[in-house]
């Protein structure tokens, strides 16, 4: 028989003094299992009635019962211990560059994709669709973040492949599809597949322009050769490649199966071991003469994969605020079930003030999050110039505030914690990922300074849309004000075509993207959360007095709403 302890448990079940045998479990929060992911996320639930008034909600429920169920949470332990593995070769000698997963991650990306966390907002077009579709992608990617990398890339590539119109007729169906089908089949023959990515080299990294795989063509399509550093996903039913043509870098559709059944030549040629998570498999892979069909104009590929690395930079940002969720949940039920020195750890005022500082950064991170969603369910011009830079911004910083998060979040377990036991050690090894995937901290920066200097109109919309969070807070005004100075002096050294004041730009970009992010999150905060979590962030943010280590809460941060909504 298993004994749950009480969650709220009393002086007297705490006392040491009491007789007991030595098994006895006493002063444990109960097993965190059977509740509700979705309805019980304040944040998250606020936040869609604000930017998806019209949502299904009802599909939401069912699915954070489902992610919150005893079996889904066991199912993600599983995958993560009995990570997938690679069989180059079949006991006769062929190559066949096979990857075996355990069972409980085919269960898992099967509920996820029948669910619609990647084809929603596609088949659901209107106000609302990309929020939708975010909440169920974060939904999944709280309890078991792995399977979310194919669920991504299956959902960004639809605006690449619309760059081929025939192309676009074959695949996009199948991508948009809802259910699961992992055989290796000629593609022709499913009616659902899902999508990867190839883009990196051993010696360019995230300049795709130093990369050193070549295509030839070869009647209606062309033949790949050349050596991928990172491939996530390779078990996916084809992939964005990009090789080298005459006119430049260009971007390939390449199928894991040929049409008729044969295998395409993609060679895996080991697995990553990962500091994350083992349910998904990232690899190497090499073509050797490998078919791919060409993917919008030749040495326009860059341009042509970018529209999927947009998406995929916003699944960053989600999954990030869906980790810190997991990180806030699990720490204030650990709070809430246990005692320590004569007080219920939730009723302790230090234990206060970090929970309460957990939750503000969960907070915003979820609101900016389906802010960010939102902009994509905008066909308008001023959204697309926000969310070029919002996203790259939203992205840096959320993305970087994630292990900090995760790590307070596991010492609020003590050495629970720090056990595999319990979730929150790996989400603390999973967090950094986010922050790395898409374009590291550094490149992110580069990129945001570098749309400063083509794209002013995007900075334009960008400071636009801070100035709706002027006279709401002193802090706010005051930081404000800041960026704007910093921003007109790193135009300026843009303008000036200077190395020197170029190279000093780039040394302080990391405090100017920073600057722009928090006002960003407490501009969304203004405009869609609750007064209280948007005056706190303000305070705790942007004022003087902010410090950088969680609980150090100043003055104007409400303590008690916050844990409320944890």
């Amino acid at each position: 028989m298993t004994t749950t302890a009480d969650p709220s448990p009393t002086r007297a079940t705490a006392d040491p003094t009491t007789p007991r045998t030595t098994h006895t479990v006493f002063n444990q929060a109960p097993p965190r299992r059977d509740i509700n992911e979705f309805t019980l996320n304040r944040a998250l639930v606020d936040a869609l009635a604000h930017y998806a008034p019209n949502a299904a909600t009802d599909d939401l429920e069912r699915i954070g019962a489902l992610v919150g169920s005893a079996d889904f949470i066991n199912d993600a332990r599983l995958a993560n211990v009995h990570g997938p593995a690679l069989h180059t070769h079949d006991d006769w000698g062929n190559r066949i560059d096979e990857i075996e997963f355990h069972p409980a991650y085919h269960r898992i990306i099967g509920d996820a994709l029948d669910a619609e966390a990647h084809s929603y907002a596609w088949t659901h077009p209107g106000p609302g669709a990309n929020v939708e579709r975010a909440v169920r992608f974060m939904l999944f990617s709280q309890i078991e973040p792995g399977h979310a990398c194919p669920v991504s890339m299956t959902h960004a590539v639809v605006p690449s492949l619309r760059a081929d119109s025939a192309l676009a007729e074959f695949w996009e169906p199948r991508a948009t599809a809802s259910g699961y089908d992992p055989r290796r089949i000629d593609p022709a023959t499913k009616s659902a597949v899902i999508f990867g990515m190839a883009m990196t080299e051993k010696q360019g990294g995230s300049d795709i322009r130093a990369n050193t795989t070549y295509a030839v063509p070869s009647g209606d399509h062309h033949l790949i050769t050349g050596h991928k550093w990172f491939c996530s996903a390779p078990q996916s039913d084809a992939f964005l490649v990009i090789a080298q043509l005459d006119e430049g870098p260009s971007c390939f559709v390449v199928p894991r199966v040929l049409p008729g059944g044969a295998l395409n030549t993609v060679r895996i040629q080991r697995l990553k071991d990962k500091l994350g998570n083992k349910s998904n498999a990232s690899s190497e892979i090499e073509f050797d003469a490998t078919d791919g069909w060409l993917l919008g104009e030749a040495g326009k590929g860059v341009r042509t994969i970018i529209e999927m690395v947009a998406q995929t930079r916003l699944d960053c940002v989600l999954g990030s605020a869906a980790g810190m969720r997991q990180c806030v949940a699990e720490a204030v039920w650990h709070a809430r079930g246990r005692a320590a020195f004569g007080a219920t750890l939730i009723d302790q005022p230090l234990m206060r003030a970090v929970i309460a500082d957990l939750q503000l950064e969960a907070e915003a991170a979820t609101y900016t999050a389906l802010h960010l969603a939102a902009a994509y369910d905008d066909d308008s011009a001023e959204a697309a110039d926000f969310r070029r830079l919002a996203t790259a911004v939203g992205k840096y910083w959320i993305c970087k505030r994630g292990p900090e998060h995760a790590y307070e979040s596991l010492e609020c377990l003590g050495g629970n914690g720090y056990t595999e036991s319990f979730p929150l050690a790996r989400r603390y090894r999973e967090q950094p990922v986010m922050a790395v995937w898409e374009g590291s901290g550094n490149v992110i920066v580069l990129d945001v300074l570098r749309a400063l200097a083509r794209e002013p109109r995007s900075a334009k919309t960008f400071l636009g849309f801070l100035e709706t969070g002027l006279g709401k807070h002193a802090d706010f005004d005051a930081a404000y004000e800041s960026l704007a100075r910093s921003l007109q002096t790193a135009v300026q050294d843009l303008e000036s075509g200077e190395a020197s004041a170029q190279a000093a730009l780039q040394a302080r970009g990391r405090v100017l993207v920073e600057k722009m992010a928090l006002l960003m999150q407490a501009a969304i905060l203004f405009e869609s959360a609750p007064a209280e979590v948007a005056s706190s962030f303000a305070a705790a943010r942007l004022g003087a007095e902010r410090g950088r280590e969680y609980g150090a809460l100043p003055d104007g941060v409400d303590i008690d709403f916050l844990i409320q909504r944890a």
